[in-house]
């Protein structure tokens, strides 16, 4: 079962959202308008501010940005890299990167999640690649490989190497990374984002030991997913 060790400061609004956000609220205060004053309708004023708002609310909710620490040792320890649920355990042959077997361990995430991704351990960037590729649902095993996906390979202290990929998926249309190759990566920091909604997979080491289950919700940054041998 996963820990979860909970250190929250404060929730803002993330960068990435700032551009849609402001381009969200003067389409909204338009159609609005239009559906107000150009068509006759009978529909009280304050009904249109009450569903206008709660649209423009649940965008708002897609860039939420809780800052967040891990109260505990990050050594050989593989934090939940994205809020969301576990819908993949399993060992995999990773072909492109290692060649070999590894433990698979992916998060989906829901419109309703954040959509933040954290480092899920310390280490050193090795490389970060972008492939283009399809739009199927998140959640499908095809996903990881055909869908449009960003990949971070990170050596950690210790010599291992693990694999954070984030996917997009039929809703999400963009991944932002902001891991850069030769430079230090830790938990605590911002991998990068995905708007709307997507998927993330962590490649760790066979025998790596799992701390999650199938279906369980983990909090990005905070839930324990794995530990390095």
């Amino acid at each position: 079962m996963g820990i979860k060790l909970k250190k929250i400061k404060k929730i803002r609004i993330h960068r990435e959202g700032t551009h849609t956000l402001l381009w969200s609220a003067l389409f909204i205060a338009l159609v609005a308008y239009i559906l107000y004053n150009v068509f006759d309708t009978k529909i009280p004023f304050y009904l249109f501010i009450v569903a206008f708002g709660v649209s423009y609310c649940i965008i708002l909710n897609f860039f939420r940005c809780p800052v967040r620490y891990f109260n505990g040792d990050t050594e050989n320890i593989v934090i939940a890299p994205a809020d969301g649920r576990i819908v993949v355990i399993e060992e995999v042959d990773e072909n492109e990167y290692f060649h070999d077997r590894r433990l698979m361990i992916s998060i989906f995430m829901s419109l309703w999640n954040v959509h933040a991704n954290w480092f899920p351990v310390d280490g050193k960037v090795l490389s970060v690649k972008h492939q283009n590729g399809k739009w199927h649902k998140a959640w499908l095993p095809k996903a990881s490989m055909e869908n449009e996906h960003a990949d971070c390979l990170i050596e950690t202290p210790s010599g291992q190497q693990v694999l954070c990929r984030q996917i997009a998926g039929a809703v999400a249309r963009r991944i932002v990374t902001y891991a850069k190759k030769d430079e230090d990566c830790y938990i605590d920091e911002h991998l990068g984002f995905i708007k709307f909604g997507s998927r993330v997979d962590v490649f760790l080491p066979i025998g790596s030991e799992v701390c999650v289950r199938m279906g369980q919700s983990t909090t990005g940054d905070q839930t324990i997913i794995a530990k390095l041998k």
